[in-house]
C-alpha cells in the first residue's frame, strides 16, 4: 500500500501527458479506470504475455476502450507491477463491461491456461476517475 499513491500519481500523470487536449473527446459520463496489478512471485512476465496475447483484445470485445499501459522503471515496483487504464462511457457501462468479460468463456480459457502454475496477479486495485473541469483532456 506504502507505493499505490506515487504509482497513481505516476499513472495519472503519464495518462495528462499521452492523452493531452483534443486527444480523446468524450461525453461528460465518460469514465476512466485506473488499474495496478501486483503481480504473484516471478509472475509478471506472464501476466504482461497474458495481456498481450488475450485480455487487450477482449477488454475491447466487451466495450472497454484501452487507453495506455505501464510498467515502473524502478525496484521495487519493477519487478512485480503493471499498470494501466480503461476508459468506459460510464459506470454503468464499467460494469456491465466487466460483468460480461469475466463471463466470457474466451478470457475464461485464457486465465485457467495461464493460471496452470498458479495465480498471476496477488493483488489487482481499480479506482474510478473523472476527468476535471480544468483537465486538458476531457
Amino acid at each position: 500500500m506504502k507505493h499505490l499513491i506515487p504509482t497513481t500519481l505516476i499513472a495519472a500523470l503519464a495518462l495528462a501527458v499521452g492523452f493531452g487536449a483534443g486527444h480523446m473527446n468524450a461525453n461528460a459520463s465518460r469514465v476512466y479506470e485506473l488499474r495496478t496489478y501486483t503481480a504473484a512471485e516471478g509472475k509478471l512476465e506472464a501476466l504482461h504475455a497474458r495481456f498481450r496475447n488475450h485480455t487487450l483484445k477482449l477488454f475491447e470485445k466487451h466495450g472497454m476502450k484501452n487507453v495506455a499501459y505501464w510498467a515502473p522503471t524502478e525496484e521495487p515496483l519493477r519487478s512485480n507491477t503493471l499498470i494501466y487504464v480503461l476508459s468506459h462511457e460510464s459506470r454503468e457501462a464499467a460494469r456491465k463491461s466487466w460483468d460480461a468479460f469475466r463471463a466470457d468463456p474466451e478470457w475464461i480459457k485464457a486465465r485457467d491456461a495461464s493460471e496452470g502454475n498458479g495465480k498471476l496477479a496477488a493483488k489487482v486495485e481499480s479506482v474510478f476517475m473523472e476527468t476535471t473541469s480544468y483537465s486538458p483532456m476531457k
